[in-house]
């Protein structure tokens, strides 16, 4: 048990950097960064984001946030809008030019994905993701986790 302890950390780690540079690879053929997939998928979710709370869910600096969210702006995927609650803040929005953006990364990340399962039964696949969403909510539910989920 102690192996496993040991390893699951740097081995979850492991897996999602080197997820994050296959997928930063393959999604530079559509002219997209791997930040830039995250800000758009996260929109995807949930446009009408203000700057800090995409940052918030971006992890990183409300700066780098603006400067992703000018970049996404210029290239015609992103446009801001004026927060009806408070003029002095923007809301972001997906345009219509990002729609085929984020489906050819769709399909970038589910061969990406494909791939990284290869060999995996479905059944397999099933439990691991099963196991990954157990562990994600053991996480959530610590007092530590809930506190960084609020920020």
């Amino acid at each position: 048990m102690r192996r496993v302890t040991e390893n699951l950390g740097f081995l979850m780690s492991d897996v999602s950097r080197l997820m994050r540079r296959r997928f930063d690879e393959r999604a530079r053929t559509t002219g997209a960064t791997g930040p830039q997939w995250r800000t758009l998928k996260i929109l995807e979710r949930r446009e009408g984001l203000n700057q800090g709370q995409l940052a918030e869910l971006l992890e990183v600096e409300p700066i780098t946030a603006c400067r992703m969210i000018d970049r996404l702006e210029d290239a015609g995927l992103v446009e801001r809008r004026r927060d009806p609650a408070d003029r002095r803040a923007w809301l972001i929005y997906l345009t219509d030019k990002a729609r085929p953006v984020l489906a050819d990364l769709h399909n970038v990340a589910s061969e990406m994905i494909e791939g990284a399962l290869k060999g995996l039964s479905p059944r397999q696949r099933e439990e691991l993701i099963g196991s990954l969403n157990a562990v994600r909510a053991n996480l959530t539910n610590t007092p530590e986790g809930k506190e960084a989920a609020n920020g």
